[in-house]
């Protein structure tokens, strides 16, 4: 009776938090069918009715895209600076976290909070003195000042999910790995890193995914043409006094799908990675 009476309390609760998540599943679908859908019609079709299904349908929007070696040149610069900020961000900080979560020093856990604080500083803020800095060193037009940035602010992030999941090691995993004469380093390259999988690929999607996205700061390094990434593109179908807003959104649609297909496939361990760490601090 009381099971029956708990389950009747229960339901109103469970009905509401799928309204909640039908409610947040529609403002994510709704508009990337709205994307889709706009990309196979011509402006006047948007401007006589956006919501409805093309007529006729224009293929073209999207194949012409595919035709242009402006497209895959993006598409190219876009995987140069994601693959770069990936490798150096996860690297640096799985060295990082390494010796926060398995080292004892004076200071640690200040200085773990100064790479925390960094989570609270809005990249907006530092864009101006970031381009001063970047002028000075000569890595405008230089996928160096794309790549740099987005690493050093991708650190904080990175560095508490990993920390998290080293923390998790058993010290009895160490301590067999020194009694067989490993070294710290070896210990980290040889056992933790291998053990640390699905941590290494859930900061790795969130590095591409944030990579492949970003669009203020390749805006602010490049103005040579040839080095502007996917989001950047957009700009060739804006002139002074009219977008090809059909074309846009084709165009946002396409350059969309090889991170959300990424992380598709990386579903699983991202969602993985980010639970491992979550039962110890």
């Amino acid at each position: 009776m009381s099971r029956t009476a708990t389950q009747r309390r229960r339901t109103p609760v469970v009905a509401l938090l799928h309204l909640v998540s039908i409610a947040i599943g529609a403002f994510i679908v709704v508009p990337i069918v709205y994307g889709v859908l706009g990309g196979f019609k011509d402006n006047a079709q948007l401007a006589r009715s956006p919501f409805g299904l093309p007529d006729p349908w224009i293929p073209s929007n999207y194949t012409e895209i595919f035709a242009t070696s402006t497209f895959w040149r993006q598409t190219g610069n876009s995987l140069l600076i994601a693959v770069g900020t990936t490798v150096l961000v996860v690297g640096a900080s799985a060295m990082a976290a390494f010796v926060f979560a398995r080292f004892a020093f004076r200071g640690r856990e200040f200085l773990f909070t100064l790479f925390a604080m960094g989570l609270m500083f809005p990249f907006a803020v530092a864009i101006l003195p970031l381009f001063v800095l970047l002028r000075e060193m000569g890595l405008l037009d230089n996928p160096l000042g794309v790549i740099l940035p987005q690493a050093a602010f991708g650190l904080p992030t990175t560095i508490i999910i990993l920390r998290g999941f080293f923390r998790e090691i058993p010290n009895e995993v160490e301590e067999a790995a020194t009694l067989d004469g490993c070294s710290p380093f070896a210990f980290f390259w040889r056992i933790l890193l291998p053990m640390a999988r699905p941590a290494l690929a859930t900061v790795s999607v969130l590095a591409i995914v944030a990579s492949w996205n970003n669009f203020m700061l390749p805006l602010v390094v490049f103005n040579d043409q040839t080095w502007w990434t996917l989001p950047l593109g957009v700009q060739q179908f804006q002139g002074q006094y009219a977008s090809d807003t059909a074309r846009i959104l084709a165009y946002v649609v396409v350059a969309m799908v090889p991170a959300l297909a990424f992380y598709a496939v990386a579903e699983r361990q991202l969602i993985g990675g980010l639970t491992a760490g979550a039962t110890k601090g």
